[in-house]
């Protein structure tokens, strides 16, 4: 098989579409742990009425099998994604997008200057290495265990832009119809106290600036934006509004050709440079800038946006609709473990002198300099109202639950649900991201953590009658179900984005298919309670960064990102402030609850 970048991806097997039945069936055993008899009851019921000869259910499998088998469709989860991403209405801005918070001891980071211009200049310099890799597919394609993984996404990391909708949004995107191969941009934004210049980081003859070129455009930046832009002219604040009310404001922008050229450069540059004035006080800080930050220095519509903060420290913003965790986990990793001179030198950089710096500004009237304040005060109310934390193991690591005999990610899953009815006194959904990139277009399966395995060994952690041995037990079996689930799930045998994607072909298809009433199944308890999360968990397994997050999904949802290697366990939490003391809670007794898990395999 080529080694080009892309050359395997038509070759990956497709997701494999389950039978209505076996979906179904999953269904059904994945709530059960979380529901009542007669809640059960209910739900079997609807899940009868769906799988009923001539019912929706049947026409609109049907469906989405001839979708399926259509020349030129990759997955049958091709449209899936768009509406489950792009069909969202609320604010993407903490949401939805997600960080990862750079190791400061990196190749990268050592060999460039502690300052903030010098980290920056090497940030780019490996980025724009990477595109030109990228651009002549001589970027491996990745692998897992030998298997070869789609690398589509990787088209998603250059001048990458969403573009908010009235009803859905869509994306400005290079390797499409209307921008045929990569992108041709030579530029980048780099934001600076709310102000945005253009900064061109490639040569007219398609040479990168040298790192020392890009620290002195840097800088340049830097004086030109020394004043603090005004709090209604910075327009990156309406790229935290809800969508449709978004689409509405860039609507009237666009009626200004000056700000249609301004749109234009943000849209095509090749990412986002973000130049915070502060130093953050503590690791939580700089998480939470990463988070959403300051949304006067942010434009979170674009796929990457690269953070430096004032003392150096750094990290990514990702915008989610075409970009998982693991991908970017990918390009993180190829940036930060060269220096920023082997960059430059792969690249072919070299001097050109100063690079062109120009300010991107747009002429705005008072009703639009009202909006974009309103925008900016809008969300940092949202941002007060989210609560974070961080939780650090130093001493455990996958390493250690090895030698435990468990698995590591079940002992991460095992001690979570541990705390969480230690805190809250209850079991609720919890969610697990599984990746399936084996799969020809494949991006995550979505996991239930809460198995009747994992109900019981919690139970017996709780229970002051149930001795040593048995706990022992019930945890390996815990530990064991939650692994055999796993590979369901990366094996494509999973119920709910199936389900979920026949939901969306009832709404943009209901009319044309004759299945227009609601369908039971979709406000029956299983699907409802199993799909309202108490946890929302992801991993990001890399050792150059410290810190991976997202925001929460639900007014009572604890957004728990980690990254767990071999010698250490990093957790950011996210939680809405009206119940951070249940977060807290959980924070504390996660700590007890690893101790507990790790003495009890320990001693077994």
């Amino acid at each position: 098989m080529s080694q080009r970048t892309f050359a395997a991806d038509e070759h990956l097997p497709r997701v494999p579409l389950p039978t209505l039945e076996d979906s179904c069936a999953r269904l059904l055993e994945w709530c059960a742990p979380l529901l009542t008899a007669d809640e059960i009851a209910t739900t079997e019921a609807a899940v009868a009425d769906l799988l009923r000869a001539g019912g929706p259910g049947r026409t609109l499998h049907a469906a989405l099998a001839e979708y399926d088998a259509t020349p030129g469709v990759g997955s049958w989860l091709d449209l899936f994604w768009p509406s489950r991403y792009l069909g969202r209405r609320d604010r993407i801005a903490l949401n939805a997008n997600f960080f990862f918070l750079f190791r400061d001891d990196t190749p990268l980071a050592t060999s460039t200057a502690a300052g903030q211009v010098q980290r920056a200049a090497g940030i780019i310099a490996a980025a724009v290495a990477y595109k030109a890799a990228l651009d002549a597919e001589e970027v491996p394609p990745a692998t897992q265990r030998g298997q070869l993984l789609t690398m589509w996404q990787n088209k998603y990391l250059f001048s990458e832009t969403r573009i908010p909708g009235a009803e859905q949004d869509s994306v400005r995107v290079p390797y499409s119809a209307e921008w045929p191969g990569p992108s041709q941009a030579r530029h980048i934004v780099v934001f600076f106290r709310g102000s945005m210049f253009r900064l061109d980081v490639i040569g007219t003859d398609g040479a990168p600036y040298s790192l020392d070129d890009l620290a002195d455009g840097l800088s340049a930046v830097l004086k030109a934006g020394a004043r603090s832009a005004r709090t209604d002219s910075a327009v990156g604040h309406l790229t935290t509004k809800a969508r449709a009310e978004w689409a509405e404001s860039r609507q009237a922008l666009r009626a200004e050709p000056a700000n249609v050229a301004a749109l234009d450069t943000i849209e095509t540059a090749l990412f986002c440079l973000c130049l915070e004035d502060f130093a953050p006080r503590d690791e939580l800080q700089a998480c939470d800038q990463l988070l959403h930050g300051d949304s006067a220095n942010r434009w979170f519509d674009k796929a990457v946006s690269f953070i430096v903060l004032g003392d150096g420290q750094a990290g990514i913003n990702i915008e989610h609709c075409g970009l998982d965790g693991t991908t970017i986990l990918s390009f993180v990793d190829s940036l930060l473990e060269r220096s920023a001179a082997e960059h430059a030198a792969s690249s072919g950089a070299k001097a050109q002198g100063l690079p062109s710096v120009e300010p991107i500004e747009f002429v705005l009237d008072a009703a639009q300099r009202g909006d974009i304040a309103a925008a900016g005060a809008d969300f940092a109310r949202y941002v007060a109202e989210n609560a974070t934390t961080t939780v650090t193991f130093e001493n455990f690591g996958t390493a250690r639950a090895k030698q435990l005999g468990v698995s590591p990610d079940a002992f991460a899953q095992l001690s979570y649900q541990l705390a969480h009815r230690r805190s809250k006194g209850l079991t609720g959904a919890t969610y697990e991201s599984i990746a399936t990139r084996q799969y020809r277009n494949g991006r995550t399966e979505a996991m239930r953590v809460v198995t009747p395995e994992m109900v019981a060994f919690v139970d017996a952690m709780q229970d002051p009658a149930v001795d040593a041995g048995s706990r022992v037990a019930a945890a390996q079996r815990a530990a064991t179900a939650h692994v055999v689930r796993a590979k369901q799930c990366q094996a494509g045998d999973a119920p709910e984005q199936h389900l979920w994607e026949l939901e969306w072909i009832q709404r943009r298809r209901g009319v044309e298919l004759g299945v227009e009433a609601p369908i039971a199944l979709y406000e029956s308890p299983g699907w409802t309670i199993m799909r309202d999360d108490y946890l929302s968990t992801s991993s990001a397994p890399s050792v150059n960064i410290r810190y991976f997050g997202f925001g929460s999904t639900s007014p009572k949802c604890i957004g728990i990102a980690y990254v767990l290697l071999p010698d250490r366990w990093n957790l950011y939490l996210a939680t809405p402030r009206s119940v951070a003391s249940e977060m807290h809670a959980f924070a504390d007794h996660l700590r007890t609850a690893v101790a507990d898990l790790e003495a009890l395999l320990a001693g077994a």
